[in-house]
């Protein structure tokens, strides 16, 4: 049976406040998508990394999450489910 089921990804998620800026997702990231932000500061006093993907070239190939040291990456597969289409 076959269904009408879509995958999609949200985008990559950076807690600020966990990064400590110290630049691996920024090393890995294949889209160099991922940068370290000069212009702000956390609560720990460090430079955090920032997401940014306006043309929609990020390849979801987690990487940067799985390079973090401080888990303060997350991608989140979303899937779509939908009723079987009829034939």
């Amino acid at each position: 049976m076959e269904t009408n089921a879509r995958t999609e990804f949200v985008p990559v998620r950076i807690n600020r406040d966990l990064c400590k800026g110290c630049g691996l997702c920024v090393e890995v990231c294949p889209c160099n998508l991922i940068s370290i932000l000069e212009t702000e500061i956390n609560r720990k006093g460090y430079h955090p990394a920032v997401f940014s993907d306006p043309e929609g070239e990020c390849i979801y190939c987690t990487q940067c999450a799985l390079m973090c040291p401080e888990i303060a990456i997350e991608i989140v597969k979303l899937v779509e489910e939908r009723f079987p289409i009829n034939e």
